[in-house]
């Protein structure tokens, strides 16, 4: 009778699926945004793929990112359990606010989704293409106002390297910097900028009711259902991505970030994973590994000398 039991409790131990190590992932920003998305969906579907038994999601808003990353690179060191969002945002913004600590305080373990950045005017402008805007700019860099979010952000960045590329000065640029992307778009509609940047699916609504005029955007190829060139095909030489990525904690062994790794793997190829791809509008540009790591070098690089030209670090 005694070994019956026995044998009954293991069989049901080994018929409890083996989840992974329990997540707490930070979101280095408020509830709503383009972070705390990505967070909540890792939570999503980590937890119905059953690759986690528990994740918990923690916003920690300020600063571009920086304060959430400076509190995890410290509090979480050594702890594999712990994991933190950001993006590209993140690299500037660590620029720009000259952050003590940054992206070589946490291990990156992959790059999970993409968005490309979008140029538009309100359907009444007198400017039809991005050619024409490219004139203006040329003609008289101060007159043309773009509007976009934060300073030093993915959009600002986008208008410096079109700026460049167009043969003309970055800091003769005339960036508005909008909080939120609603006061952006205000701003585009009313006609208070030249132009407006940011990523597409913040304009599309508006795209597809003909309210606003989708001049190019910043892909290497043309994006299937978006009727519009690249910005490469328009005749300005730039390719921007706003990414968003996925780190762990500094400290780690090898084998944590292995396992680490994995579970990212796992949750990259699962179906759960691609229809969140698809119904939030993002471009699965899953990278891991060193060559991850290799990329986010050359992002950090090259976001460091485009805000030198614009003036912004120096």
């Amino acid at each position: 009778m005694k070994h019956t039991f026995i044998a009954t409790l293991l069989a049901a131990t080994i018929a409890v699926p083996a989840y992974a190590a329990d997540y707490t992932i930070i979101a280095p920003a408020a509830p709503g945004g383009g972070w705390d998305q990505t967070a909540r969906s890792l939570q999503t579907v980590l937890q119905q793929e059953k690759i986690s038994g528990n994740v918990q999601v923690q916003n920690v808003p300020g600063a571009g990112g920086t304060i959430g990353l400076a509190q995890f690179s410290s509090q979480a060191a050594g702890n594999p359990n712990s994991l933190i969002v950001g993006g590209y945002v993140m690299v500037g913004a660590i620029l720009t606010n000259k952050s003590p600590v940054t992206l070589k305080d946490v291990t990156p373990i992959a790059r999970l989704t993409g968005e490309y950045e979008a140029v538009v005017v309100p359907a009444s402008s007198e400017i039809k293409t991005m050619a024409d805007l490219v004139a203006a700019l040329k003609k008289d860099p101060g007159a043309v106002s773009w509007g976009g979010g934060s300073a030093g952000g993915t959009d600002h960045i986008t208008v410096g390297l079109i700026a460049k590329a167009s043969g003309v000065d970055p800091t003769k640029i005339n960036y508005v910097a909008f909080s939120g992307g609603g006061e952006a778009l205000a701003a585009i509609l009313g006609g208070q900028v030249t132009a407006g940047v940011s990523s597409y699916s913040e304009f599309e609504s508006q795209v597809k009711s003909g309210t606003l005029r989708l001049l190019a955007v910043s892909s290497d190829k043309r994006i299937d259902g978006i009727d519009a060139p690249t910005l490469k095909e328009a005749g300005t030489d730039v390719t921007i991505q706003n990414w968003r990525m996925v780190a762990a904690a500094p400290g780690l062994s090898a084998e944590q970030v292995a396992s680490v790794t994995s579970d990212f793997e796992k949750l990259h190829s699962s179906a759960t994973w691609q229809e969140t791809l698809k119904t939030k509008g993002w471009a699965d540009t899953y990278l891991s590994g060193d060559a991850f790591k290799a990329q986010l070098e050359k992002d950090v690089s090259a976001t460091e000398g485009i805000l030198k030209d614009i003036g912004l670090v120096q």
